[in-house]
């Protein structure tokens, strides 16, 4: 999988981040923020603005791989006595007693996960139902995960990219690839990958929750993490640890500028003659360098000698050295990935008297270059 960008956070704020090595569920959400601190007592209170009955919290430790975490279960008593479409469960949710941005971000939930269901199935949104007893656990996993970071009290929510899992799925549809179409219709747009054992790990209920979510799909931002946290998924696959990570803590300010990876290239050179330099210097830009410096250095015995240095992306590198190695004297590279922090830079034209000033010096360049072969 290729790597993402790294978030970009602002002043100190409490920040809340999944890290979905494998996958995300409803209960996994639940489960992890049970585990860094959200009182399921709490929980259950906070869910009781929602008229729906019929169901009970449970929490307890599981291990997954090895792995200690948090199962949070929703036991269902009874279900209710007929299949909510998506406009009932809005109108539930709208004369709950919810907080207000609960309740629109739930609204929102149901409404991809309706039309995720829609696309799957090839029907109208007005269409899709959801089942007796599913919808009662699909309301209690959506609501209180919404509730569960409300009650936390965070303010920015960040995710990885999300292992949606291998193989193929049974269902009534008879047997599907992995991501189920449910699934597969949620994930567009969203950074995904695939990745484990041959089973599901994403459900469709856990990536709208966290579609909604998440302000930002990235690596691991910068911050102070306070509490880690895991929620255990339904199943426990040998030699895999199948839980859901979360890292709550304070955000670090971001610095100025942009972060990347870049490669440095180095060599020394003692006996090159000076007029292949600029020859050189040509070949090293044309294979993907972004920069070339010559650096003049006293080497062994006295001898006067040069550091040719450069910075290539990593996938020019490999092309970059080899230049160094057939067109100068080296007969090695030293090669190192290191950070760097940069500026957004663009170009513009600024309108003078006589023109624009990008104009104005290409044709000064050009007559000096004219006059020179004169």
């Amino acid at each position: 999988m290729g790597a993402i960008e790294q978030c970009e956070t602002g002043d100190d704020v409490k920040q809340l981040h999944f890290d979905c090595f494998s996958g995300v569920s409803g209960d996994m959400v639940l489960g992890a923020l049970v585990d860094v601190g959200l009182p399921l007592a709490d929980l259950a209170k906070g869910l009781k603005a929602v008229k729906l009955s019929g169901y009970v919290l449970r929490a307890a430790t599981a291990r997954r791989g090895g792995m200690p975490a948090t199962k949070v279960d929703v036991i269902i008593k009874r279900g209710v006595s007929a299949p909510f479409g998506l406009r009932r469960i809005q109108g539930l949710i709208a004369s709950s007693r919810l907080p207000g941005r609960v309740k629109e971000q739930g609204r929102e939930v149901f409404q991809r996960l309706a039309q995720a269901e829609a696309r799957a199935h090839r029907t109208p949104v007005s269409r899709v139902h959801f089942h007796e007893v599913g919808v009662v656990d699909s309301l209690v996993d959506v609501l209180g995960s919404l509730l569960g970071c409300h009650l936390l009290g965070v303010d920015r929510i960040t995710a990885s990219a999300v292992n949606l899992g291998a193989g193929t799925i049974e269902c009534a549809h008879g047997t599907l690839p992995v991501p189920g179409p449910a699934v597969a219709a949620l994930a567009r747009g969203l950074p995904v990958y695939s990745a484990g054992p041959a089973r599901e790990l994403t459900t469709p209920t856990g990536l709208a929750v966290l579609s909604v979510l998440a302000q930002d799909f990235c690596s691991l931002p910068m911050m102070r993490p306070a509490a880690i946290g895991y929620g255990a998924g339904m199943a426990d696959p040998d030699g895999w640890t199948n839980a859901l990570r979360v890292f709550l803590g304070e955000s670090v300010p971001a610095t100025l500028g942009e972060q990347d990876i870049i490669v440095q290239l180095e060599t020394n050179l003692d006996d090159l003659n000076p007029q292949a330099y600029e020859t050189v210097m040509a070949r090293l830009f044309a294979a993907g360098a972004v920069d070339v410096t010559l650096a003049p250095v006293i080497m062994k015995r006295g001898r006067p000698g040069i550091v040719l240095t450069a910075l290539a992306p990593p996938q020019k590198a490999d092309a970059v050295a080899g230049v160094v190695l057939t067109e100068t004297t080296s007969l090695g590279v030293r090669m190192q990935e290191v950070r760097r922090r940069l500026l957004a830079r663009q170009m513009e034209k600024v309108q003078l008297r006589d023109g624009p000033v990008r104009d104005v010096m290409a044709e000064a360049m050009l007559a000096y270059r004219k006059g020179s072969k004169r």
